[in-house]
């Protein structure tokens, strides 16, 4: 190990990135290196703008992916070798396209779980649907949160390093309850296979693709679709933007609000001016026969 690839994990340990962002970013800085065949100290601006052109044009990485370059390159000059350079000109970051997701109904959410074989599988996507879980966060369930006294479920370390509370329903503590009788699992609430650890999130993404191939459905599922579709739904049946923030842990009001742009009773809060226009709409009078000499 290099003395500068040590320095930027011990710098990333201090700040107490994730695991999964220290390895995304010393993956992405060693690609770099590679691809110049030099250590980054002895890169420099001209050679980052290269590299991000290369990204672009002939790796044609789209822009989320690029992110994740800029993130890691940026930490590396600015936190751990100390560069003051402008980063938003050196190390720009691509303009992403604005997306917003498709959303099943209720009847196709209910409809997609009922195709979900493995038991362990349908009591995740569905605790994902019911409580709007992360998949990372609902694999690491443990049978301690669940609070049947106030009705919530804790969810400790999300995304963020942050803990929260959820929602409990009472359908969702039914089938946690029968799941649990059946299973008993022990330190986790979906025990993987490997003794001690818990069902891995690569586990449920192909379970959830068998699924959708199963329910025949033409919308995209994930296992973040449920996600989104959680927090459609809410909004869809009034509850407020604060408190679905809060259920979904978003750090700012802002990422909740996209949702306003997708629940029907926003995008159809008013009325089409065709529908004040006279019934029926006339038609254009056909036009006259040709003549014939």
């Amino acid at each position: 190990m290099t003395p500068l690839r040590l320095r930027m994990i011990n710098d990333m340990q201090i700040r107490n990135l994730s695991p999964h962002t220290q390895d995304c970013y010393l993956l992405q800085v060693s690609q770099f290196a590679r691809h110049f065949a030099k250590s980054p100290a002895l890169l420099g601006p001209e050679d980052v703008r290269a590299y991000q052109v290369y990204l672009t044009n002939e790796k044609k990485l789209a822009p989320k992916s690029i992110h994740v370059t800029v993130s890691a390159l940026r930490f590396l000059y600015r936190v751990t070798l100390g560069f003051e350079w402008d980063f938003d000109l050196i190390i720009p970051c691509p303009k992403a396209p604005k997306t917003l997701a498709v959303i099943l109904s209720p009847e196709e959410v209910l409809h997609f779980l009922g195709c979900v074989e493995s038991l362990k599988h349908q009591v995740i996507l569905t605790t994902c649907y019911a409580a709007g879980l992360r998949i990372s966060e609902a694999v690491r369930l443990k049978p301690g949160a669940i609070d049947r006294r106030r009705m919530v479920l804790r969810v400790d370390q999300g995304k963020g390093k942050k803990d929260r509370y959820v929602m409990l329903s009472a359908r969702l503590l039914e089938t946690l309850t029968d799941y649990w009788r059946a299973v008993r699992p022990r330190t986790w609430m979906f025990p993987g296979g490997i003794p001690n650890e818990p069902i891995s999130t690569n586990a449920v993404q192909d379970a959830c693709s068998k699924a959708h191939r199963l329910a025949g459905l033409a919308k995209p599922v994930t296992p973040h679709s449920l996600r989104h579709a959680f927090a459609v739904h809410l909004l869809e049946a009034g509850t407020d933007l604060r408190t679905i923030q809060l259920l979904l842990g978003h750090r700012s009001l802002s990422t909740t609000a996209q949702y306003l742009r997708i629940a029907t009773n926003k995008v159809c809060a008013a009325t089409s001016p065709l529908e004040l226009l006279p019934r029926p709409i006339p038609k254009a009078p056909p036009p006259p026969p040709p003549e014939h000499f």
